[in-house]
This record gives C-alpha cells, structure tokens and sequence, in this order.
C-alpha cells in the first residue's frame, strides 16, 4: 500500500530521527508547515520540495515516494 503525502514526509522525518522543530530548521520553512504538511493541510511548494530532495539525499532517506506522492 503506497503511502500518503503527509505520511511520507512524517515517515521521512522519523527515519532522520528529528522532531518536526529539527527538521523545520533543516528545510529552512516553519514548524507550523511542517506541522501543517504532516496533517495535510498544506502541500511543499516547487522550493520546499527542493530542500526535501537535498535533505534526503544529504541523509541517505528514500525521497521518490515523497515525490510521487507530490506529483500524484
């Protein structure tokens, strides 16, 4: 079963082992978005996404379902 937006990134953020604060400072966005982002609220813009692909890639975390699940 493929997973949600928001469970991707709240899955990406648990194997970094980081608190939304961490890792809000990481993609230089707010806590509330990713707070927001996690409950699915809100989406990652073009930029967010941007930082989500280096911060995966800089940490060695699977970023293709976040991406699929973004464009999906």
């Amino acid at each position: 079963m493929q997973m949600s937006l928001p469970e991707a990134i709240k899955n990406m953020r648990m194997k970094a082992l980081l608190s939304q604060e961490s890792l809000a400072e990481a993609l230089q966005v707010s806590v509330g978005t990713i707070n927001r982002w996690e409950n699915g609220k809100t989406r990652p813009n073009i930029t967010a996404m941007k930082h989500i692909k280096e911060f995966c890639t800089d940490n060695g975390l699977p970023y293709e379902e976040i991406e699929a699940e973004w464009l999906g």
